[in-house]
């Protein structure tokens, strides 16, 4: 061994590979030496009282790139940058070593070859028995990896809340369990107006209005937050000078690898001016609407007053034409079916704005689609004109749909009006009844084909423009002028397929024609027989015993003339207590209670039921123009005369009344 500065020089050997139990065989200091060497991930060294190296092992070779040879006798500061070494930190290295009793500290360090690494260096004062110092214990670690990731994560936090400190439009800020306030950033500051100075440390409940405190908003925030993994809802807050906003919040719970609660991350923004600019566009929207409804309601106003007043003319002209005493038998008869086919002409027109709107209460019955289009063959050729060729194809057996009859054949010839308009120099219109092909795309169920029935209405006129199609059920539109049509024709066909369970499809090419298909649900339950002939009732209304009910003084009066001239025995009372109260003076006394549905107080439907419960024997018709609770709920059972009535209806109605005993 040599000597320098005092400190034995220890030769650093070559790896021995050792047999079991050669250890025991080597002396203390022999162990050591090996111990030593063997350590390859720190350089573990002595320095002599001056600073230069005694001894030199595999790890500081590894580390430093020095073998012993090159390295032992030179001043330990070889491995100092430059920069260190002109400051003195070597020497200043040494000398809190052998005051403080140890130093240690992390820096660069140089290797070799010129490269530099980043170590974390431990300097112990090495003394004799006497109290001398003898020199250095140094240990060396390259940490350049550690570091490299530590000041990556440095670097990223910083960048990170740069980030967090530059956001100006959320305030972003974390809460410990408790809730109480750990950081803050600009734009909390910008949003609430506290600094952070006046906040952290302080409870989060702090922004929250009185009202919401008192109801313990904050804490169930919290609580939510854990429950559900987030809480998020849009509130008032309150800034520090007292002003309400309106925020959005989003509280996220915290926790470390092992699941134990940090705290919460907070974030708000400031959405007063975006709510505020929500409620304008809603206002904006309600004001659209509205006037979009005073439009509509103007079209409707032009087209039926303008139907309206045709028909009228024609019923007080001809009633005009009634009064004059020298009118003949021949020309009564004709004003007065003038007056009787207008009057069903203003049914079907007021029939037309309850269907679009699907408020027309309907009276389903199974029937022969072939059946009921060759009926209508007539009127669609007088409809149509000489001008238009018409041809009906219809199939061979009898396809039975469940539907309400009256207003089939009116969808029927809205659509066959519709094709006329559209070819007013002429043209073709076909009707097709056939078993649908296929399922309507445009319904949105699904359904099996054969499930549906198809009456299709073709025709070759100027077809229409893809953005018409696409209104041309709308209520109200039409490509007419104002005074030529209320806009509701095809409404209500769109209002009975709807109501009926079915469908209206439309197909059309300009110039080449339009196709209008309406599906409709095959019919599921039986078909009843017709009437026996040999048992149908006698033609003579028998004399009936019938409390009216009837709202309305001019309807009530009409009513009452009516039935008397039918032979009929009439008590005309003007709503529902009245009529309770006549029936339970005599009860005995009546027949038949014939009720209109919609009045002041109790409705006729209320009526039926309670005469029904009560007095069982009376037998209960009910009469309306138009009544939502019809619509909704139906008639409860009772027979419902649709008005306009005429006088067959009403005696069919009356005819089909049972007596009760």
């Amino acid at each position: 061994m040599s000597h320098e500065g005092g400190l034995p020089s220890l030769p650093i050997p070559m790896p021995v590979t050792l047999k079991p139990r050669q250890l025991n065989d080597l002396d203390q200091a022999q162990r050591l030496e090996l111990l030593i060497d063997a350590v390859k991930d720190y350089a573990v060294y002595l320095l002599d009282e001056t600073g230069k190296v005694a001894t030199w092992n595999t790890g500081a070779q590894l580390f430093k790139g020095y073998t012993a040879e090159e390295i032992i006798g030179q001043h330990f500061s070889v491995f100092y940058t430059p920069e260190d070494r002109a400051i003195g930190m070597p020497e200043r290295a040494l000398r809190t070593a052998a005051t403080e009793g140890r130093f240690e500290a992390e820096g660069w360090r140089v290797r070799k070859d010129g490269t530099r690494f980043w170590t974390h260096v431990v300097i112990d004062p090495v003394i004799a028995e006497d109290g001398a110092l003898m020199g250095y214990a140094k240990i060396t670690r390259d940490v350049s990896e550690r570091q490299a990731v530590d000041r990556a994560l440095y670097e990223s936090e910083q960048r990170f809340r740069l980030l967090v400190q530059g956001v100006h439009d959320y305030a972003i800020y974390m809460l410990d369990p408790d809730g109480n306030i750990t950081n803050w950033n600009a734009g909390a500051e910008a949003i609430k107006g506290y600094k952070a100075g006046e906040v952290v440390g302080r409870h989060f409940s702090i922004f929250y209005t009185a009202e919401d405190r008192a109801a313990g908003v904050p804490q169930k925030a919290l609580e939510t937050a854990l429950r559900v993994g987030k809480f998020e809802g849009e509130a008032q807050r309150v800034r520090k000078s007292g002003e309400r906003f309106w925020a959005n919040v989003v509280i996220d719970p915290i926790h470390d690898e092992h699941g134990r609660l940090l705290g919460f991350a907070k974030v708000t923004r400031d959405v007063t001016e975006a709510r505020r600019a929500r409620e304008e566009v809603e206002k904006a929207r309600e004001a659209l609407g509205q006037a979009q409804k005073m439009e509509a309601i103007g079209r409707l106003t032009g087209g039926v007053a303008h139907d309206f007043n045709n028909l009228l003319t024609v019923i007080r002209a001809s009633a005009d034409f009634l009064r004059r005493p020298d009118l003949t038998d021949e020309k009564r008869a004709r004003y007065v079916e003038a007056i009787a086919s207008t009057a069903d002409r203003a049914a079907l027109l007021t029939s037309q704005l309850l269907a679009f709107a699907r408020r027309q209460p309907l009276q389903p019955e199974v029937f022969d689609l072939g059946s009921r289009l060759r009926s209508l063959q007539h009127i669609v050729g007088t409809t149509i004109g000489a001008a238009v060729g018409f041809e009906l194809i219809l199939p061979e057996t009898p396809q039975f749909v469940d539907a309400d009859p009256s207003q089939f054949e009116t969808a029927i010839l809205n659509m066959v009006i519709n094709a006329r308009d559209a070819m007013p120099r002429g043209g073709a219109i076909t009707i097709t009844c056939a078993e649908a092909s296929g399922v309507p795309a445009v319904r949105g169920h699904s359904a099996a084909a054969g499930d549906f029935l198809t009456v299709e209405v073709a025709d070759t006129g100027a077809g229409m423009s893809s953005e018409t199609v696409l209104r041309i059920f709308e209520p109200f539109f039409t490509t007419k002028a104002v005074d030529k049509g209320t806009g509701l024709g095809l409404s209500q066909v769109y209002g009975f397929a709807k109501q009926s369970r079915g469908e209206i499809d439309v197909r059309s090419e300009a110039g080449v024609g339009t196709r209008f298909t309406l599906y409709l649900p095959r019919a599921i339950r039986a078909i009843r027989a017709p009437p026996d002939p040999a048992s149908a009732p006698p033609e003579i209304l028998p004399a009936r015993r019938i409390l009216l009910v009837e709202d309305n003084e001019g309807v009530g009066n009409f009513a009452a003339d009516l039935l008397k001239e039918l032979g009929q025995e009439i008590t005309w009372v003007g709503d529902a207590q009245a009529a309770i109260a006549a029936l339970e003076t005599g009860a005995d006394r009546f027949d038949v209670v014939f009720s209109d549905v919609v009045m002041p107080g109790m409705s006729g439907i209320e009526l039926g039921q309670l005469i029904t419960a009560r007095w069982p024997h009376l037998e209960v018709i009910l009469t309306s123009g138009y009544s939502h609770v019809i619509v909704e709920e139906g008639t409860h059972g009772f027979p419902l005369l649709k008005k306009p009535y005429s006088v067959d209806g009403l005696l069919s109605a009356l005819r089909q009344a049972p007596r009760k005993a």
